[in-house]
């Protein structure tokens, strides 16, 4: 019926069998940004709100966030991931995310960067929402993912 892998012959959803493919090493790299003032932005980065030190808490959330994936996306697999990391980028009125998961393994990271990118962006609304509710997150993105059978992939 469908040549979408997460849908059976009948268009029931299911997980898809990663048993018989091979381990190979996988990468995928997510960013988003979000828009505030300048001000906000400004104690954003210094720490100086009254939630402290939102980018910890951020990079925090980010990382764990990316580790309970296959528990927030339906037919998503559970992974042992190798290494996450998310980073921060600033601009006058934005802070863009940046967030990268790898492993070994039989099945690729993508949502679990997305995932660590979304949460972490996330997180800044919660620590920053007390100086600026207007914040706005916006152009969540896969950049590039690498391994696997479908081989690398770069956004242009």
């Amino acid at each position: 019926m469908s040549k979408l892998t997460h849908l059976d012959d009948k268009g029931a959803a299911r997980m898809v069998n990663v048993g018989g493919k091979p381990e190979t090493a996988r990468s995928a790299t997510a960013a988003g940004r979000i828009l505030m003032s300048p001000a906000t932005l400004a104690a954003v980065r210094d720490g100086s709100g009254p939630k402290g030190d939102v980018l910890s808490a951020a990079r925090i959330a980010g990382i764990m966030a990316a580790k309970k994936t296959g528990e927030l996306i339906p037919l998503c697999h559970p992974l042992a991931l190798d290494t996450v990391s998310v980073d921060f980028a600033f601009a006058e009125d934005w802070v863009e995310v940046t967030a990268r998961a790898a492993l070994t393994g039989k099945t690729g990271v993508e949502m679990e960067a997305l995932t660590a990118a979304s949460v972490a962006l996330l997180t800044l609304y919660d620590m920053a929402k007390a100086l600026e509710k207007g914040m706005v997150i916006e152009n969540v993105r896969l950049l590039e993912k690498t391994g696997g059978k479908s081989g690398d992939w770069r956004a242009e």
